[in-house]
């Protein structure tokens, strides 16, 4: 068994949709990125490529280049799960907060985790999705950007 942990953040702007945990959630501002910006479900990517060794997203998807241009962030998390399985690996469970002052995320949170256990493979109690606010402290707390945390848990699969 092992244990990875993820981060990322990114900047609200206007003229993006907001994506997260491949849902679109109505708002003013959107993220900011090379591909959909979903922050959550890319902490949950570095968690799971932690854990498994296999260094981060940057590595496996730069951001330069155009073949993952505005790519919705689950097909990614797909390739992530697909890399990991030929290694040997299966999800045991994840873990992930999403930080951010705006908008309100409860009435999202099961549809993201019905989304992010369908790509890896795993029911849904195995993905657990929560939201905090930062008391309007920080990058976060003034609606500049998102960001989210997550800690993955896998395990060998033995033949």
């Amino acid at each position: 068994m092992r244990v990875g942990i993820g981060y990322d953040v990114h900047r609200l702007v206007a003229g993006r949709p907001l994506i997260l945990g491949g849902v679109e959630i109505p708002h003013e501002l959107g993220l900011e990125g090379h591909s959909d910006a979903d922050v959550l479900v890319h902490a949950v990517m570095d968690a799971l490529l932690g854990a498994a060794g296999a260094g981060d997203i940057g590595r496996h998807f730069p951001d330069t280049d155009m073949r993952y241009k505005n790519i919705s962030s689950l097909v990614l998390l797909e390739r992530v799960i697909d890399h990991i399985s030929a290694d040997g690996w299966e999800v045991g469970n994840v873990d992930a907060v999403i930080i951010a002052q705006a908008p309100k995320m409860a009435s999202y949170i099961e549809q993201m985790r019905q989304n992010i256990a369908g790509v890896l493979r795993v029911a849904p109690e195995l993905v657990n999705v929560k939201a905090t606010t930062t008391e309007r402290l920080g990058f976060a707390g003034r609606g500049e950007g998102i960001a989210a945390q997550a800690v993955a848990c896998i395990y060998r699969v033995e033949p």
